[in-house]
């Protein structure tokens, strides 16, 4: 836990304090994922960037001791730092770290505003029926992201966005800091002009010459004074900046790395396990839940993707793709639950499975080969039936029946496929107690 971190409160209105909004920005980003897998980089020095003439990356804290920073020159750094450890960045791996990252985020809010492949705004006030604060959210990210990926982030809760950024880089490392409305001015007065977001060197420099050197300068500045010297524009945004009035709300956006056309889901176990039975049970809720996301977003699927984390961290990915495109559950949980079986697993510990869907197009545009068999009314309808439900109801109204009884017969034994849980539409799900 960072220093500057205050403890956080047990209860909801002490901890919230008004916030809603949080920024959760990755430790290291590159260098963490970089030495993740070796222990013996834990604690030394190590820089991530590309060729004699390129630039730095990323830098554990380590070398950022002496001097390294991102975006410094590699000659720079070698110099300042010459028994650092240099690696080459893994775009492929930084990517998919990202991606189960930003799934995390998206687990507890859709309202997730991707800034890079390392850092996000996150609007939960929509979440704040799951989880008892804000500060809840942050601390169950935190604990989920280093469970998951083995790598730390530091979070920042307050009101605005521009406060939250700059909670999380005081929280800096591993740290969560909560901004109360009524704390603002405190947080933020006692900063140099240039930890604001958006002032550059440049920016910095004016505004010593005018002698203001803290925020608190800044602030108890005439705003006329300031829009004279740095332009109208500025003038107003730097002193609004000051006082902690942000006029901005987070909109949901994706990243440039992400990969736009998938929906997936990943959970991790409490314990590890060895039970088929438990694995096969979380496949079909995580199908379940992806298909219903893609329902509402009105898309279809051809490929279905299956990830197994062992309980040493070693993580495989196995793909399908299927003759038509798909949104139900009953499809893309028959596949990943054979992908599943076709890995041949005995008694192997596993600790988190993941289902995703890929390749998916406009469900208006999909087409799909109909059997002579099939009958006029089935799954298709059974499921927007369940999703009209859970949309009224919420997400516990209906659910697969396998999924309720979890200490009853059908529950103890490994199901086949989709078609053994489910008899048929009436059959399939059972209203939630």
């Amino acid at each position: 836990m960072a220093e500057a971190a205050r403890p956080v409160p047990t209860t909801r209105a002490a901890a919230d304090g008004g916030c809603t909004i949080m920024h959760v920005d990755m430790d290291a980003f590159y260098a963490s994922v970089a030495i993740r897998d070796r222990p013996e980089l834990q604690d030394v020095p190590v820089i991530v960037g590309g060729g004699h003439r390129g630039v730095v990356l990323s830098a554990t804290y380590a070398a950022r001791a002496h001097g390294v920073h991102s975006a410094m020159p590699m000659t720079r750094a070698r110099r300042l730092c010459p028994r650092a450890v240099i690696i080459a960045p893994d775009f492929d791996e930084l990517s998919v770290v990202s991606s189960s990252v930003m799934e995390a985020f998206r687990s507890v809010t859709s309202v997730v505003e991707v800034l890079s492949m390392d850092e996000a705004f996150l609007d939960v006030s929509g979440s704040l029926r799951r989880f008892d604060s804000a500060t809840e959210v942050g601390s169950y990210l935190r604990a989920r992201i280093y469970d998951e990926q083995q790598i730390t982030c530091s979070v920042g809760v307050a009101t605005t966005p521009t406060v939250a950024k700059l909670a999380s880089r005081r929280a800096k490392p591993d740290g969560l800091l909560v901004v109360p409305r009524h704390e603002v001015t405190a947080f933020l007065h006692p900063m140099r002009v240039e930890e604001l977001w958006g002032v550059g060197e440049a920016t910095a420099t004016q505004l010593h010459r005018l002698g203001l050197r803290r925020v608190g300068d800044l602030a108890h500045t005439p705003v006329e004074v300031l829009q004279r010297a740095m332009g109208a524009g500025s003038g107003a945004r730097l002193h609004a900046m000051a006082w902690g009035v942000d006029d901005r709300v987070v909109t949901p956006r994706r990243g440039p790395d992400e990969p736009e056309r998938s929906i997936g889901s990943d959970e991790t176990f409490s314990r590890d396990t060895d039970d088929e039975v438990v694995v096969r049970r979380e496949l079909l809720r995580l199908s379940a839940k992806v298909a219903m996301r893609m329902r509402a977003a009105q898309v279809c699927g051809g490929t279905v993707t299956l990830k197994v984390r062992f309980h040493d961290f070693t993580t495989i990915t196995r793909s399908r793709t299927l003759r038509d495109t798909t949104s139900g559950t009953q499809e893309i949980y028959a596949t990943a639950a054979e992908l599943f079986s076709r890995l041949g697993l005995e008694r192997a510990r596993i600790r988190l499975v993941g289902v995703r869907v890929e390749g998916l197009v406009d469900a208006a545009r999909a087409t799909r080969q109909l059997r002579l068999d099939e009958p006029a009314h089935g799954w298709e309808d059974a499921e927007r039936a369940v999703d009209r439900a859970v949309n009224r109801f919420g997400g516990s109204a209906v659910r697969p029946a396998t999924l309720l009884h979890k200490s009853s017969h059908l529950a103890r034994r490994a199901p086949a496929s989709a078609g053994s849980l489910h008899a048929g539409p009436p059959q399939g799900y059972d209203q939630a107690p």
